[in-house]
């Protein structure tokens, strides 16, 4: 009875009074509303959205908001900053006396059969969750524990939203779950519908490039080994002629993608760039 929950609704911002946040801005059906706090405001609109409230709010660095004419009403640098994400390096095998996804969802007979053996008893691919495979490994000896994190799905696309390969192949999603580069989400306006500006800063620091290459030639192990021989698994993606650490590093650049785990942009803490304290 003391919940009320709005939803189609926007927020804009937060108001301050006395250096509290006392009062959320926000829209709902293109009309903007106000709610005002009687004890406390909790701010969790992801890691993608809260510093874009706060630097509405005039809460961040000064670098960002003096730009865009907003006043700086608490300076806090660290509001956007620390953005981690899982990048995951997509290595894409053809394979031979097999049959994925790509060749059964690769046609309209093929997607309609899905959807037909879905409906008529929930199984079939449509069952699947996406990633039939997974494993936890370490990169190398100096790892203490597993860093990697492998996914394997059953079909194979040059980019997310392309069509799948005509030919029978499977994806090795290999991430490093514990990356050392740190990135930056800021608005790009005082408008809450801009698009935010987003520099995840993949691979700038120096021990996520050594992990990159190290997974890629990890992955090249493990598809190498006797128990996949039958499928005569063939390197497509990055492709077998990169071999040297720098061609490694640029191969992970190509083939990287998100795994959309962004975090730390409103980071817990006591130093001088933290958002929050651990009250």
């Amino acid at each position: 009875p003391n919940l009320t929950v709005l939803t189609e609704v926007d927020v804009d911002r937060v108001l301050l009074e006395n250096g509290r946040a006392s009062q959320v801005i926000g829209r709902q059906q293109g009309q903007q509303l106000s709610w005002k706090a009687r004890k406390e405001i909790v701010l969790c609109a992801g890691s993608v959205g809260s510093p874009g409230i706060l630097q509405r709010s005039g809460i961040g660095p000064s670098s960002v908001l003096n730009p865009l004419g907003i006043d700086v009403l608490h300076e806090l640098p660290g509001v956007g900053g620390n953005l981690q994400d899982h990048l995951q390096l997509r290595l894409i095998y053809k394979l031979e006396n097999a049959r994925t996804l790509n060749q059964i969802a690769g046609t309209l007979w093929g997607k309609m059969g899905m959807g037909l053996r879905y409906l008529y008893d929930r199984s079939g691919p449509l069952a699947m969750a996406p990633s039939q495979l997974g494993a936890f490994v370490r990169s190398g000896p100096e790892q203490a524990t597993a860093n990697l994190q492998y996914h394997v799905q059953p079909l194979s696309l040059e980019r997310f939203g392309e069509p799948l390969h005509p030919f029978p192949a499977f994806t090795a999603s290999v991430c490093n779950l514990r990356p050392q580069s740190r990135g930056r989400i800021d608005i790009s306006s005082t408008d809450m519908n801009s698009t935010p500006l987003i520099d995840p800063n993949y691979l700038s620091d120096p021990q996520d490039l050594r992990v990159a290459a190290d997974a890629i030639r990890l992955t090249r192990r493990i598809v190498q080994a006797p128990a996949l021989a039958a499928f005569d698994p063939k390197e497509y993606l990055p492709g077998p002629a990169l071999q040297t650490e720098q061609e490694l590093f640029e191969a992970a650049g190509q083939i990287g993608t998100t795994i959309f785990h962004p975090v730390g942009t409103c980071r817990m803490g006591s130093g001088g760039l933290d958002v929050v304290d651990n009250q």
